[in-house]
């Protein structure tokens, strides 16, 4: 069974998910008139807690919302849930609307009452043959508006370029804008090309992921070359390696972009042979295949690694 989501904080009160009510006349659900939040908790310690209300704070200051907690009881709010909640690791999603209104209006209304809720549900890592296996993708022009880098409620662009996906028996859309890479439909994408790691710049087409610095961060780190700049379509195509990231998926190996292969070819009989790169901390990872084999992406399994070692050290003590 699917664990559900047990606590609720609703306009200042904690409460049941069925007993959880929202005005008809709510802008965000009128009009997705409102921006999200998502913080990874891990062992009931949110992640980089500073980092995610600043990028909270960017989201209400691009559509004019004025932040209606301090730093101080967002952040009360949040490790009151992450003890609270059943699971150890946990995604703690925030949302902010402007509130009901009396009339329908794209008008904002001259006094608002901003509806604040807050939930936990369990955060899961990727199965193991994601990683063994990699993913399949799909691409298509970015239909979306053009601040992505606000994390708006207003996610049907974002909802139907997934479901694209879906819909073709894949797990992401890599997404293109007047020929660049922008990103994937819910995800970073990075590119792999001569040893060297390409990102997309951080700028109003793209959404800037928390998942995304650390990938940078350990690059940086462990040194490996990374350049931060436009990535062509081509570019993006003609990759040695093409990752997915985010907080959710945590780093997986891109397989197949429209039906093309990404990646080394392994020689015939490759599987049964032992793979010899870093062994991931004790708890994380063994027992799912992680490092097991060669890989047709030998650079993501190093990262991975460098990854899985900065979850165990750093991203469990907060």
């Amino acid at each position: 069974m699917t664990p559900q989501v047990t606590l609720i904080y609703l306009n200042g009160e904690w409460i049941a998910p069925a007993e959880a009510k929202v005005s008809v006349m709510d802008r965000g659900f009128l009009f997705g008139d409102g921006v999200y939040e998502v913080i990874p908790v891990y062992s009931r310690k949110p992640f980089r807690l500073d980092e995610h209300l600043a990028r909270l704070q960017h989201s209400l200051d691009g559509v004019a919302l004025a932040n209606p907690h301090s730093p101080a009881q967002w952040s009360a709010l949040i490790l009151k849930l992450a003890t609270d909640a059943e699971w150890e690791d946990q995604s703690i999603y925030i949302q902010v609307t402007r509130g009901p209104m009396a009339v329908r209006n794209h008008a904002f209304p001259a006094v608002i009452q901003p509806t604040v809720m807050l939930m936990a549900e369990p955060l899961t890592t990727p199965p193991a043959v994601m990683i063994e296996k990699g993913i399949a993708t799909v691409s298509t022009i970015d239909t979306r508006w053009s601040r992505c880098d606000l994390k708006t409620t207003s996610l049907l662009a974002n909802c139907l370029l997934r479901q694209h996906a879906v819909a073709l028996g894949c797990v992401e859309t890599i997404l293109f804008r007047d020929g660049l890479l922008t990103e994937g439909s819910a995800s970073s994408i990075f590119v792999i090309k001569e040893g060297v790691l390409f990102a997309p710049p951080k700028d109003h087409r793209i959404l800037p992921g928390i998942t995304y610095d650390i990938v940078l961060e350990l690059a940086s780190t462990h040194g490996l070359p990374v350049i931060v700049r436009d990535i062509s379509e081509a570019e993006t195509r003609n990759a040695d390696e093409l990752w997915m990231a985010s907080s959710t998926k945590e780093i997986l190996p891109i397989a197949t972009l429209d039906g093309k292969d990404i990646g080394v070819n392994l020689p015939v009989g490759a599987d049964d042979t032992p793979f010899l790169s870093p062994s991931p901390p004790a708890g994380e990872g063994r027992g799912r295949g992680y490092n097991q084999r060669p890989s047709r992406w030998p650079i993501h399994s190093k990262m991975l690694a460098w990854y899985q070692t900065y979850k165990h050290e750093v991203m469990r003590h907060g």
